[in-house]
């Protein structure tokens, strides 16, 4: 009765271990880069891509790009409440 038991958490632990080395064999197979190339890829779009929510480095935006400022809202007039 004993061996029935033992052979099915052989199984498992078989099984388990199959799942884990797939997982590790498609980790070795993702497409990997430098550190060094992965900075300076950052560092690149850092420079340049403009934000506009670090105007100490970039400079007062325009209202007109500003993206976060206050839209306005077309056919409304300001300070209008329509009740």
């Amino acid at each position: 009765m004993n061996r029935p038991h033992k052979q099915s958490m052989s199984e498992l632990k078989l099984r388990r271990l199959t799942e884990h080395n797939a997982r590790l064999r498609e980790d070795l197979a993702r497409p990997r880069i430098r550190v060094s190339e992965a900075s300076a890829n950052l560092i690149r779009y850092c420079r340049q891509t403009k934000d506009h929510l670090v105007p100490s480095v970039w400079g007062p935006v325009n209202k007109g790009e500003d993206p976060y400022g206050p839209q306005r809202q077309v056919g409304m007039c300001n300070g209008c409440v329509i009740v």
